[in-house]
C-alpha cells in the first residue's frame, strides 16, 4: 500500500515567501507614490477604513464557512481537549502575549523604541494574543494526523467566545497599558469582522450543506475561495506597507524586533499546551491540534480591528501584520515537532 505524505497546499506552504514579497513591493509603493496614499486611507466610516474592510471580509468569510455550529452537540464526547483549548487560548494565552510584549517592548526594546509608541507595539500584540486561530488550525491539525471533528468543534466554541470575550479582554489589557479603549470602535469590528461574515459563513454552508450535500461542499465549493482568501490577505498587506513604509525605512530592523517577543510566545503557548494535554492523557489526534490552537492567530482580525482602533500607520498595525510573517514558519517547524512526538 502507498503511503501518500501530507502536504501543506502550495500558496499557503510558501505563505511567508509572499508575505516577505509584499512587504517589499508595499514599502517600495510606499515609499514613491507615498502621498497619493492618504487617498485610500482617508475612505473611512466611523474609523473603518473600507478599502481594508473589504479585503479583510474576503479573507475572513471563507474561513467562517467552515465552520458547523452543529458540531457544538459533541462537545461533551472528550470535554478535557476542549477544557484544554479553552484555558490556553483565554485564560493564558492573552496574559502572557501582554507580558511578553511590555517586556520587549517597554524594557528590552527601550533603546531602539520610543517610550510613546511602545504602548502601540503592545497593543498590537495583545490584539493577536485574543485572537486565536480559526482557518488555518484546519490545516495543521491534518499535517499532524489530527482528529477533523474534534478539530471542528475546538474552532466552532472558539467563534462563539470570540463574539462574547473578545471585547473585554482587548479592553482590560489596553486598560493596563494605559491606552484609552475606545469600545464602540472595538465593538463595532467586532460585528463587521466576526459577526457579519460568522453568520453569513454559516448560513452559506447550511443551505449548500442540504442542497448539494457535504461532500460536494468541501471538495468543489470551498477551494474556489481559497485564491480568494490568499489574494485578499496579499493585497491588504502590500496596502498596510505601502502606509507603513516611512516607518519600516527610519527603523529597518524594527520587523526582527517584532518578531522576536511573537516567536518566544509562539512556542511557550504551544510546549504550554502540548505537555498539559499529554498530562491530561489526551490521545495525539486532540492533543496536536488543541495546542496548535493557541498557537497560532486569529490574524485577520488582529489586523482589521488593529487598523479600526489605530489606523493604518500605527505601530499596532504593523505588530499585527508581522504576526503573519512568522506564524507559517513557527507553526512548519511546530508541526515537524509534533509529527516527531507522535504517540
Amino acid at each position: 500500500m502507498t503511503i501518500v505524505k501530507k502536504q501543506i497546499p502550495f500558496f499557503e506552504r510558501y505563505l511567508s515567501l509572499w508575505v516577505a514579497l509584499c512587504i517589499g513591493v508595499g514599502i517600495l509603493i510606499g515609499s514613491t507614490v507615498g502621498d497619493h496614499m492618504q487617498v485610500l486611507a482617508d475612505i473611512e466610516v466611523y474609523n473603518v477604513n473600507i478599502p481594508i474592510a473589504i479585503l479583510i471580509w474576503l479573507m475572513i468569510y471563507p474561513m467562517m464557512l467552515q465552520v458547523d455550529f452543529s458540531s457544538i452537540k459533541n462537545v461533551g464526547k472528550a470535554p478535557k481537549g476542549l477544557i484544554l483549548t479553552l484555558v490556553v487560548n483565554w485564560l493564558i494565552k492573552p496574559f502572557t502575549m501582554a507580558f511578553f510584549a511590555w517586556i520587549f517592548f517597554e524594557h528590552l526594546y527601550s533603546a531602539w523604541i520610543e517610550p510613546e509608541l511602545a504602548g502601540e507595539y503592545i497593543a498590537g500584540a495583545i490584539l493577536l494574543g485574543v485572537a486565536p486561530c480559526t482557518a488555518m488550525v484546519f490545516v495543521w491539525s491534518y499535517l499532524t494526523d489530527g482528529d477533523p471533528n474534534y478539530t471542528l468543534v475546538q474552532v466552532s466554541v472558539n467563534d462563539i467566545i470570540v463574539l462574547i470575550a473578545f471585547v473585554p479582554l482587548v479592553g482590560l489589557l489596553l486598560g493596563i497599558t494605559d491606552i484609552t479603549v475606545p469600545y464602540e470602535t472595538l465593538a463595532a469590528s467586532i460585528f463587521i469582522f466576526v459577526v457579519i461574515p460568522l453568520v453569513a459563513g454559516a448560513l452559506t454552508n447550511k443551505i449548500l450543506v442540504n442542497r448539494k450535500g457535504e461532500e460536494w461542499f468541501k471538495t468543489e465549493f470551498l477551494p474556489k475561495f481559497k485564491p480568494v482568501s490568499i489574494l485578499a490577505l496579499l493585497v491588504t498587506l502590500i496596502l498596510l506597507f505601502a502606509f507603513q513604509g516611512p516607518n519600516i525605512l527610519n527603523n529597518p530592523f524594527i520587523i526582527l524586533l517584532i518578531a522576536i517577543p511573537l516567536t518566544i510566545q509562539s512556542y511557550f503557548i504551544f510546549f504550554l499546551a502540548w505537555f498539559a494535554g499529554r498530562k491530561l492523557q489526551l490521545p495525539h489526534a486532540i492533543c496536536s491540534p488543541a495546542a496548535m490552537i493557541g498557537t497560532s492567530n486569529f490574524f485577520e482580525l488582529a489586523v482589521a480591528v488593529a487598523i479600526a482602533l489605530f489606523g493604518l500607520h500605527s505601530p499596532a498595525a504593523l505588530v499585527t501584520v508581522v504576526g503573519v510573517l512568522v506564524e507559517v514558519p513557527i507553526m512548519l517547524s511546530l508541526v515537524a515537532l509534533a509529527n516527531r512526538w507522535k504517540y
